[in-house]
């Protein structure tokens, strides 16, 4: 049977899932401000990915950091979501969560029937990283780490990010191209392997 990861884009006109389908699994897709995250489900998504951006306001000037991504012109304000069918069965629905922390409310909703989340990060910006997975080891789900890719970047070795974001050895770390749909189609496989293993370990304790 086809797969919706190895295949381009259903046409926007093709909104309905198939009939074939049983079992929708939910994941979330989170990071700190402007690190990629409504990008990464654009690129997965086989609809239009519903998306409630707003563009920034002076206002929000003092709150939302803006140092090296000066071009930034808007924002999510509620959450991104896509649809990805993973075979005639099975479907995977993606949310997207706002950055910032004056959003985090909205995460305790999202993370209600969700599986596990796949948090992006930036180079340029680690530390801002670690509010996020804070709530969600709060919250108990349990997440894998893609680095997002830049232009202009710094790159460090794997075990350098590992120790700055002070990851458990188990934690999945990954690098990514939200942009590209290859590349986000490999960080998520490497977050549902990382599910799955999780499972198998609960089910033999």
């Amino acid at each position: 049977m086809d797969s919706a990861l190895a295949s381009e884009p259903a046409p926007d006109g093709d909104l309905y899932l198939r009939r074939t389908v049983r079992t929708a699994a939910k994941l979330l897709v989170v990071g700190h401000f402007a690190v990629g995250k409504t990008t990464f489900v654009g690129s997965l998504s086989e609809i239009r990915p519903l998306r409630t951006e707003e563009t920034m306001t002076q206002a929000g000037a003092s709150v939302d950091d803006l140092a090296g991504i000066e071009g930034k012109t808007t924002t999510t304000v509620a959450m991104d979501f896509g649809r990805l069918t993973l075979s005639d069965s099975l479907v995977l629905y993606l949310f997207g969560a706002p950055g910032q922390q004056r959003f985090t409310r909205l995460w305790q909703d999202m993370t209600h029937g969700a599986l596990g989340a796949l948090v992006l990060a930036d180079t340029r910006r680690l530390e801002q990283s670690f509010d996020v997975m804070g709530l969600l080891e709060e919250l108990g789900l349990p997440y894998a780490v893609a680095v997002n890719h830049f232009d202009g970047a710094p790159v460090y070795p794997e075990e350098e990010i590992r120790e700055a974001l002070d990851l458990l050895p188990e934690t999945p770390l990954v690098t990514c191209d939200a942009r590209d749909r290859v590349s986000s189609t490999r960080a998520l496989i490497s977050l549902v392997e990382y599910l799955q293993r999780r499972t198998v370990v609960r089910e033999h304790v």
